[in-house]
């Protein structure tokens, strides 16, 4: 792999969250590890049995949408036209995962709890909608109050509480 390839690849995998990165690693195998038979093998753990929580945060955008850890949330405006639907991909749901909850939501402080909803996705998840925007994160915000996926491609933005996207850049 060429030097700068391998320079964007490690910067990429730098700026995942630890849990992508568990994610990209569990889906890893290889070839020299024994297979584990179903006497041996474990169960994986049960997902927490959580609600979502949605909240408003201050940002150098204004006020936006964030979750209870207070990581950013946004939208895809291509979702807009499909009210409440997901137009994102697996390759987009890669970079943009979506806030899903396994126990509904949680509406928090200067939200408008009529407009939080949710929609099931293909796989059957519940994902979180705000008015007419399914809710994302970015992989590129490491850390809670991050804005790096604002306006990228001219189609991300983080939300206001009003339900209206932010166009401003961060």
């Amino acid at each position: 792999m060429p030097r700068s390839r391998f320079t964007a690849f490690a910067a990429a995998l730098l700026a995942l969250t630890p849990a992508a990165l568990l994610a990209l690693t569990a889906c890893t195998s290889r070839d020299d590890t024994p297979e584990t038979t179903p006497s041996t093998a474990t169960a994986p753990a049960p997902a927490p049995d959580l609600a979502a929580s949605v909240k408003v945060a201050d940002s150098p955008l204004g006020k936006i949408l964030v979750d209870g850890a207070g990581r950013t949330l946004y939208a895809f405006t291509k979702d807009r036209a499909k009210a409440g639907d997901s137009a994102c991909d697996a390759d987009c749901v890669a970079v943009w995962p979506a806030l899903t909850a396994t126990r509904g939501l949680e509406p928090g402080p200067g939200l408008r709890p009529a407009l939080l909803t949710e929609t099931k996705l293909a796989e059957g998840a519940e994902q979180a909608v705000y008015g007419d925007w399914p809710l994302y994160y970015y992989v590129g915000d490491a850390t809670a109050g991050e804005v790096n996926g604002q306006g990228l491609d001219g189609v991300w933005f983080t939300v206001a509480p009003d339900g209206k996207l932010v166009r401003e850049p961060a």
